[in-house]
C-alpha cells in the first residue's frame, strides 16, 4: 500500500513539475470559475432577455427529438444544423419534463446552457494553466469570461454557440499535453479523446471546426508540437461522429434532402445568399450595431483589440502550447473576418473568437513578464492587472445594470392576450425572414401552444383566419430580420389600434395591434400609431 502511495504521490509531483503550477489550485480555480459563471447566468435568467425567436425554433425541434427519436421541424428531418445540441435538449426534457408553455419551457432550457457555460469556463481555465503555467492567468480567464457580458448574453439563450463551445476547449484541456517535452503516457489515447471531442463540437454546430479542427491542421503543418501522426490522428477522429451522423442520415433515405439542405447552408456561409445578417441588403451595417452596442460591450471590444497584440506575442515568442492558442485565436479571427467581407455575418459568431481572445491575453501576459527583465516585468504586471480591473468593472456595471431592468415583453404579450383572447385564436405575427419563410423553417413567438399563430398579412388571408390581432418586433422589423420590411409592417397595421407595447433591450419596442374586423366600414385613411 505504501509503495502504491508512493508511486502516486510521484506521479503527482512530476505532473506539478511539467505544468509548473500546483494542481489542487488548478481544480480550486476550475471549481469558483464554475460556481461564478452558473451563479451570475442563472440570476434572473428569464428576465434579463427577451424571448429571442430561433430559441423557440430549437425548443420546438428539441422536443421533436424526443418525440421522433431524431431532430424534426415542419413535418421533415432539420438539418440545416446538426443533431449535437438537440439531443442534449431532448436529454434535458427526459430528465425534467415537457412545459407546455413555450415560453416558460425556453426559460428552463436556458438553465441547461448557463450549466454548460459554467463547464466551458471551467475548461477555459485548465487549458489557461497548462498553456501558461501560471494559476493566476487561469483565474483571471475565467473571470474575465464569467463577468463578460457578451458571453453572458451568448450562453443565456438557447441557441447553438454555448454547447458547441464546451467540448471545443475540453478538447484543448486534454490536447494540450502533448505539446510538451517529453510526451505525456498515454499519448495516443489523449489524441484520440482529443479529437472526438473536437468532433462532438462539429456535430454541435458545422462552424465549430474553425476553433477546433482548423488550429490542429495549422499546427501540423508549421511543425509545431508532438509529431505529426498525432495531430493528423486528431483531425481523423474528429471526422468520425460526423460520419456516424451523415450514415444515419443515409441509412434512413434522407441523404438528398440532407444534400440540398446543407448546400443551402453552405451558401450562407460563404455569402452566396445573403438572407440573413449583417451583410443582407435590408440589414443595418455592423459598424452601425457595434456603435450602437458600444456601452454595453465596451470591456467585450477591449478584449477583442487586446487579443490581436496578444495573438502576435504568442505566433513570435511562444513555446509550442502557447502557440497552440494562438492559432485557436487567428482561427477564429479568420473566420469571423471572411464573414465580415464575403459571407452571412450574425451577431453571435462574435463568440468564436472572443473565447479564444480571452484565452490569449490570459497566456501572453506570463509569457511577457518571463522574457523581460524585472523591471519592465513589474510595468507590465501592473498594467496588465489595472486592465483586469478595468474589464471586470465595466462587465460587472453592465451585468448589474442589464438585471436591474427585466426584458420580458413576450411573457408580458402572453399574459395580456391571456386576458384578452381566447385560447385558439389567430394572430399574425411578424417575425422570421425569407429564407425561413421559403424553406418552410419559420420562426415562432412562443405564442403557438396558446393560439395559432401564422403569417397572415393579406386582408384576405386575415379575414379566412379570423386575425384581430398583430404582433410587431419594430426592432427586428427595421434590422431585416422579418419577412416584411419597414414600410410592408406599417401598411398591414396602418388601420389597427395599439394596444399593448413594452420597451425592452432585445426588440426596443415589442407592440401588439388590434385590427378592425374586415369589411366596408373600415377607413383607409386611419393610421396606427407606430414606435
Amino acid at each position: 500500500m505504501m509503495a502504491l502511495v508512493s508511486r502516486i504521490a510521484s506521479a503527482s509531483a512530476s505532473t506539478t513539475r511539467r505544468a509548473g503550477i500546483r494542481v489542487p489550485m488548478v481544480v480550486v480555480v476550475a471549481g469558483a470559475v464554475f460556481a461564478l459563471t452558473a451563479v451570475l447566468r442563472l440570476v434572473s435568467i428569464g428576465s434579463s432577455a427577451d424571448i429571442f425567436t430561433d430559441e423557440v425554433l430549437y425548443r420546438d425541434i428539441g422536443h421533436n427529438t424526443v418525440v421522433h427519436g431524431y431532430p424534426y421541424e415542419g413535418g421533415s428531418p432539420f438539418f440545416l444544423h446538426p443533431p449535437g445540441f438537440f439531443y442534449l435538449l431532448a436529454g434535458w426534457e427526459y430528465a425534467f419534463g415537457f412545459e407546455s408553455n413555450a415560453i416558460m419551457s425556453v426559460y428552463d432550457m436556458r438553465v441547461l446552457n448557463a450549466l454548460l457555460a459554467a463547464g466551458t469556463a471551467a475548461a477555459l481555465t485548465v487549458v489557461v494553466a497548462r498553456a501558461s503555467r501560471s494559476w493566476q492567468a487561469a483565474a483571471a480567464a475565467g473571470a474575465l469570461f464569467a463577468v463578460d457580458a457578451f458571453c453572458i448574453r451568448q450562453n443565456g439563450r438557447v441557441l447553438l454557440e454555448t454547447s458547441m463551445m464546451l467540448p471545443a476547449i475540453a478538447g484543448f484541456a486534454v490536447l494540450l499535453p502533448l505539446f510538451w517535452r517529453p510526451l505525456p503516457a498515454r499519448a495516443r489515447l489523449r489524441a484520440v479523446c482529443a479529437g472526438l471531442l473536437f468532433g462532438m463540437s462539429v456535430i454541435t454546430k458545422d462552424w465549430a471546426v474553425f476553433v477546433t479542427v482548423l488550429p490542429v491542421f495549422l499546427a501540423m503543418v508549421m511543425g509545431w508540437g508532438p509529431p505529426r501522426r498525432l495531430l493528423l490522428g486528431i483531425v481523423g477522429m474528429s471526422a468520425v461522429p460526423y460520419a456516424v451522423y451523415v450514415a444515419v442520415v443515409a441509412l434512413g433515405g434522407q441523404l438528398s434532402w440532407f444534400l440540398e439542405v446543407k448546400s443551402q447552408g453552405i451558401q450562407r456561409l460563404l455569402g452566396v445568399v445573403q438572407e440573413t445578417g449583417f451583410n443582407s441588403a435590408k440589414s443595418p451595417s455592423v459598424v452601425s450595431r457595434l456603435t450602437d452596442e458600444a456601452p454595453t460591450y465596451a470591456a467585450t471590444y477591449l478584449v477583442l483589440t487586446v487579443g490581436l497584440i496578444a495573438l502576435a506575442i504568442l505566433l513570435r515568442w511562444g513555446n509550442p502550447a502557447e502557440r497552440l492558442i494562438g492559432l485557436l485565436n487567428l482561427s477564429g479571427g479568420c473566420a469571423l473576418a471572411y464573414a465580415v467581407l464575403f459571407g452571412t455575418l450574425e451577431e453571435h459568431y462574435l463568440y468564436l473568437l472572443l473565447v479564444p481572445s480571452v484565452m490569449s491575453v490570459a497566456v501572453a501576459v506570463p509569457l511577457v513578464l518571463r522574457r523581460r527583465n524585472r523591471r519592465t516585468a513589474r510595468v507590465v504586471r501592473r498594467f496588465a492587472v489595472t486592465l483586469l480591473v478595468v474589464l471586470l468593472g465595466i462587465s460587472g456595471t453592465s451585468y448589474v445594470t442589464g438585471r436591474a431592468e427585466p426584458d420580458d415583453g413576450y411573457a408580458k404579450l402572453r399574459a395580456y392576450l391571456a386576458a384578452h383572447l381566447p385560447a385558439g385564436s389567430s394572430i399574425t405575427v411578424v417575425d422570421g425572414t425569407p429564407y425561413f419563410a421559403s424553406t418552410g423553417q419559420g420562426r415562432t413567438s412562443g405564442l403557438q401552444d396558446l393560439y395559432r399563430v401564422g403569417r397572415w398579412v393579406t386582408p384576405q388571408a386575415r379575414a379566412e383566419a379570423g386575425v384581430r390581432y398583430v404582433v410587431v418586433p419594430w426592432k427586428e422589423v427595421r434590422e431585416g430580420y422579418t419577412f416584411l420590411t419597414v414600410g410592408e409592417t406599417r401598411r398591414l397595421i396602418g388601420q389597427g389600434d395599439l394596444v399593448f407595447s413594452f420597451e425592452g433591450r432585445t426588440y426596443d419596442t415589442l407592440a401588439l395591434y388590434r385590427m378592425p374586423p374586415p369589411g366596408p366600414s373600415v377607413s383607409p385613411e386611419s393610421q396606427a400609431r407606430t414606435p
